[in-house]
C-alpha cells in the first residue's frame, strides 16, 4: 500500500526546518512568513479533506520577490533606502490572486536591488551561491528565486523579468522560468523598473507548474496543459551575434537538443534575425529602454550621492537621466516598428530555440573582477534580452546531462503564451 502523499502543513513544516537550521546565515529569502504560510497550509488542507479544493495551485508552496507588496509591510526591492518608505496598504495583486488560489506564501527572496543587474550580487547582503555550487553565482536579478525552486525552499516563485531576471537564474539554477508577453499579469503592487518592458512570471520545477501559476497570475482559470507534439513543427535557429562566445558544454547540449527535436519529427530552419538586433542596438545607443525608464521612476534620489547603493544601479541610471525625452520619444518609435518587423520575421516559426545564456555560472570570485563583472552581465543579458526588447513571450528549460545547468530557451509571438507552454511541455518531455 502506498503512503499517502505529504499535506501541505508537513510540506511546509520540511521547508521551515531546513530555513530555521540556517537562520543565522539565510542568504535567500528576506523574510520568512512563518505563522501566516501555517495557517494557509492548514486551510488548504482542510480543504483537501473536505473536497473543496480551490485548484492547482492549492497548499503549493510559493515564494515571492522581494519587489511585490504585502499588506502591512515596506517593499524593499532590494534597497535598504527604502526602510523607511510606507508599508504597503494591500497586497499586489499577483499576491492577492496567489492567496485566492490557495497558494501558501512562505517568503519573499533576495534579489538585486531594485532589479537592475543580472549577475546575482547584492552588496547589502552576503553573496547568496548557486543552488548547485554555491561558490558559483546564481544570476540575477530574481536571485532566490531561482535558488529557492532548484534547493526546494519552495515548490514555484514569483520572479520579474525585464531583460532575463527570470531565465537567466532559472538557466544558471537549472530550473524552468517562464517570460510572459508583458502585460499579460497585470503590474499592481509591484515596483516597477521598465514599464515597457516588465513582466512578471513564475519559476518551477516543471512546465506544468509554470502554466498554472501563469494562469492564476492572468487572473485566468487554471486548467491542465495540453501538450503540443514537436512532429512538423518549424523551429528557428537565430545563429549569428547570439551564439558567439558560447561555451563547449553549452553548445554540447544545445545540439544534442536540436537532434532531439529532429527525432521527433520537428523541422529546423536557421532564422536570421542579427539585422534586427543590430537596428535596436544602434536605436539604443542614446541608453537602453530599461535604463531610461528605471532613471525617471527613480529620478528623486539618483543625484544623491550620500546613499549606500549599489554603484552598479546608481551609476548607469544617473547617466540614463541625461536622455531627452525627445530622444527618449524617437526610440520607442523605432523599437515598435522592429517590434512589428521582428513579428513579421518569426511568424513562419512555431518558436525559436538558441541557449538561454551563452555561459555556466561563472564563480563568485571570478566576477569580483570588474572587468569580467562586465562581460559576464553582457552574456547573461544578450539571448534573453531579446524577448523583452521585441515584445515576445518566452521561457527557459534546462537542458540534460550537464554537470553544472545551462537553459534552453524557447520563444515565440507576443500574446502565444498559452501555446508556447504547450510546446515547451513536449520539449520537456523530449529532453528527460
Amino acid at each position: 500500500m502506498s503512503k499517502p502523499n505529504p499535506s501541505a502543513r508537513q510540506r511546509l513544516e520540511h521547508i521551515l526546518a531546513r530555513l530555521a537550521e540556517r537562520e543565522d546565515d539565510e542568504r535567500v529569502f528576506t523574510q520568512v512568513y512563518d505563522h501566516t504560510a501555517r495557517r494557509e497550509g492548514e486551510a488548504s488542507d482542510v480543504r483537501l479533506q473536505k473536497n473543496q479544493s480551490l485548484g492547482p495551485l492549492d497548499g503549493r508552496i510559493v515564494s515571492i520577490k522581494d519587489l511585490f507588496d504585502v499588506a502591512g509591510e515596506t517593499t524593499l526591492a532590494g534597497s535598504i533606502i527604502r526602510k523607511t518608505a510606507e508599508a504597503a496598504s494591500e497586497d499586489a495583486l499577483m499576491v492577492q490572486r496567489l492567496r485566492a488560489a490557495g497558494a501558501v506564501i512562505i517568503g519573499k527572496t533576495l534579489m538585486t536591488e531594485f532589479a537592475f543587474t543580472a549577475v546575482g550580487l547584492n552588496p547589502h547582503h552576503p553573496v547568496a551561491g548557486n543552488a548547485v555550487d554555491s561558490l558559483r553565482i546564481a544570476g540575477g536579478s530574481s536571485i532566490g528565486a531561482g535558488i529557492s525552486v532548484a534547493e526546494g525552499t519552495s515548490e514555484i516563485s514569483i520572479g520579474s523579468d525585464t531583460g532575463g531576471s527570470i531565465r537567466i537564474p532559472a538557466a544558471l539554477n537549472g530550473v524552468v522560468g517562464f517570460k510572459p508577453t508583458a502585460k499579460r499579469v497585470p503590474l499592481q503592487g509591484a515596483l516597477p523598473l521598465s514599464p515597457s518592458l516588465d513582466s512578471v512570471g513564475p519559476l518551477a520545477r516543471n512546465v506544468s507548474d509554470c502554466a498554472f501559476t501563469d494562469s492564476v497570475l492572468a487572473g485566468e482559470h487554471p486548467r491542465p496543459l495540453d501538450a503540443i507534439s514537436l512532429s512538423g513543427l518549424r523551429i528557428g535557429v537565430p545563429r549569428g551575434v547570439l551564439f558567439k562566445n558560447t561555451e563547449p558544454e553549452v553548445e554540447k547540449a544545445f545540439s544534442s537538443s536540436l537532434q532531439a527535436f529532429e527525432k521527433a519529427g520537428a523541422i529546423l530552419a536557421d532564422c536570421s534575425i542579427d539585422d534586427l538586433i543590430a537596428a535596436l542596438a544602434r536605436a539604443t545607443s542614446v541608453g537602453s529602454i530599461a535604463g531610461i525608464e528605471a532613471s525617471r521612476i527613480h529620478a528623486a534620489w539618483l543625484r544623491d550621492d550620500t546613499l549606500d547603493v549599489d554603484q552598479r544601479v546608481q551609476r548607469p541610471l544617473l547617466r540614463r537621466l541625461e536622455v531627452s525625452e525627445s530622444d527618449y520619444i524617437d526610440l520607442m518609435i523605432k523599437r515598435q516598428s522592429l517590434v512589428r518587423e521582428m513579428d513579421k520575421r518569426i511568424k513562419a516559426y512555431d518558436f525559436l530555440v538558441l541557449p538561454t545564456v551563452p555561459i555556466v555560472a561563472p564563480s563568485i570570485v571570478a566576477v569580483e573582477d570588474e572587468n569580467f563583472y562586465r562581460d559576464t552581465e553582457s552574456l547573461l543579458l544578450r539571448n534573453t534580452q531579446v524577448a523583452n526588447q521585441f515584445d515576445l513571450t518566452a521561457i527557459s528549460l534546462p537542458m540534460p546531462n550537464l554537470v553544472l545547468p545551462a537553459g534552453l530557451m524557447l520563444m515565440a509571438q507576443h500574446g502565444t503564451d498559452r501555446r508556447l507552454l504547450a510546446m515547451a511541455l513536449s520539449v520537456e518531455r523530449i529532453l528527460k
